[in-house]
């Protein structure tokens, strides 16, 4: 049988870091829906990691689908779902409950801008009045130099993509804030990436 297990080195490298996070920002025990999971191991590490959490996995791409699930096969966790087809950018997101947490990694960046208004719409409608968003990536910070990997790795996003590149902070920021969502806590992570904590603001 062939293995739909899909790899991603940088999902191998960031998980840890990310783990950490999530540890001290989520509350104690939850259900979270990841968005645009990709390959699937995030939702199997994080699920493993933190069993007191049910972990429902998504992704608009069916190859990517059929990884997340090979991996929660290979896992055998009671608290990984079957991962859910999801569009960021659909109207409403079906088969969406309400959740603890949202995360989000690795998105914005490969996803026409509206996808952040989108993200920050699907959060604010789904996410309980105690959630937290958590979203991990690249991004450009008003005031503060870019990393010259993060300057090459925008220029070759635009040059395959002209929707796509670098985010700068304080746009995502405001879209946050439209919907009541409010920038609670930015966290430097490795490989000039941050990772963003949203809740609701009061």
């Amino acid at each position: 049988m062939t293995d739909a297990r899909r790899f991603s080195a940088a999902a191998e490298r960031n998980r840890e870091p990310i783990l950490d996070v999530l540890r001290r920002v989520l509350p104690a025990r939850g259900t979270a829906l990841e968005i645009a999971a990709g390959s699937g191991q995030h939702a199997a590490h994080f699920a493993a990691h933190l069993p007191q959490w049910t972990w429902l996995a998504s992704d608009a791409d069916d190859d990517a689908l059929a990884s997340i699930d090979a991996w929660r096969a290979q896992s055998k966790l009671a608290n990984l779902l079957p991962p859910l087809k999801l569009d960021v950018l659909a109207p409403e997101w079906p088969g969406v409950p309400v959740v603890d947490a949202i995360f989000c990694a690795n998105l914005l960046h490969i996803a026409p801008w509206a996808a952040c208004a989108a993200l920050m719409r699907g959060a604010a409608h789904h996410l309980a009045a105690h959630g937290v968003l958590v979203i991990y990536g690249p991004f450009v910070v008003d005031g503060e130099p870019t990393a010259p990997s993060n300057l090459a790795f925008d220029a070759d996003l635009k040059a395959r993509n002209r929707a796509w590149g670098l985010r700068r902070l304080a746009d995502v920021v405001a879209e946050a804030q439209k919907v009541q969502l409010a920038l609670r806590e930015r966290v430097s992570m490795p490989a000039n990436n941050l990772t963003l904590v949203f809740r609701r603001a009061v």
